[in-house]
């Protein structure tokens, strides 16, 4: 059904087995995180269902779907824009992909911190807070409006440079595991790389119940915005634990997805 949407539309570049790559690849990113994290967790008590498993399923399906979409429709949204591609065409592919994944990273670190300060973005940005634990799917756990929001604070440098289609999706793949890495239930050993790489470790005191604790560490990929925006946190995560994460001071916000999909316009939060 859905390859038949993408070829009604007549999207120019993605072909069936394009399509098919991509949904083989995002399962096989999913399966494997799950997989480690009861491999070698970092909180057994994170491994065990809160209620909340066919929830998190339906979260990722539609974030993960419109992710893909967005992928997909770029041709055809880049073909709205009234300038030619400005993106560099003599850079190997892994340095396009690494050039995609910092313009993103900005604009998607930003945009997540705006949401800790605007009132009406938290409220949809909430949803994504409201976890008692973290593993793989947390990072798709995110209220579509905001997942909009996001993803295009992201995309936009690369629509107005006209990104190529094969970048946005290495970078856009990158995303996906970059999501699971960052909430990952697993006991991760990176050394200095916590001081650059945003990994579960370093991502985790941004997930403490706590408005002041928890206020620090907005980067995607890189800890870099968080230096300059003065709201990087480094150090063990190792106090982190069942019962220290979730949304300070509110016991009883919605777990059901479709719930969770009213509150921001039922509450004030």
């Amino acid at each position: 059904m859905v390859n038949q949407i993408f070829i009604r539309l007549g999207i120019p570049g993605v072909s069936q087995p394009q399509r098919a790559l991509v949904l083989v690849l995002v399962i096989a990113a999913i399966g494997t995180s799950l997989a480690a994290e009861h491999i070698a967790p970092f909180e057994n008590q994170w491994n065990s269902s809160h209620g909340d498993g066919g929830r998190d399923v339906l979260h990722a399906l539609v974030n993960e779907g419109s992710l893909v979409a967005m992928v997909l429709l770029l041709p055809l949204i880049a073909s709205l824009v009234p300038w030619e591609s400005a993106w560099p065409t003599t850079l190997p592919l892994w340095a396009d992909a690494a050039i995609a994944i910092v313009l993103l990273d900005l604009g998607i670190t930003l945009a997540h911190f705006a949401s800790h300060r605007v009132s009406f973005l938290w409220r949809f940005h909430a949803v994504h807070h409201s976890v008692r634990r973290m593993y793989g799917f947390n990072g798709l756990l995110k209220h579509p409006v905001h997942q909009f929001f996001e993803v295009s604070a992201g995309a936009l440098p690369w629509l107005l440079l006209g990104i190529p289609l094969d970048v946005a999706a290495v970078a856009s793949f990158a995303v996906l595991i970059q999501l699971q890495l960052q909430h990952s239930n697993v006991e991760m050993r990176v050394g200095p790389l916590a001081y650059v790489w945003a990994v579960a470790p370093v991502h985790r005191h941004h997930h403490l119940a706590s408005q002041t604790d928890g206020d620090v560490n907005f980067g995607l990929f890189l800890t870099l915005w968080d230096v300059l925006l003065g709201t990087a946190r480094f150090g063990s995560s190792e106090h982190i634990k069942a019962g220290a994460i979730g949304l300070a001071g509110i016991e009883d916000y919605p777990n059901a997805y479709l719930a969770q999909l009213a509150e921001p316009f039922r509450t004030q939060a």
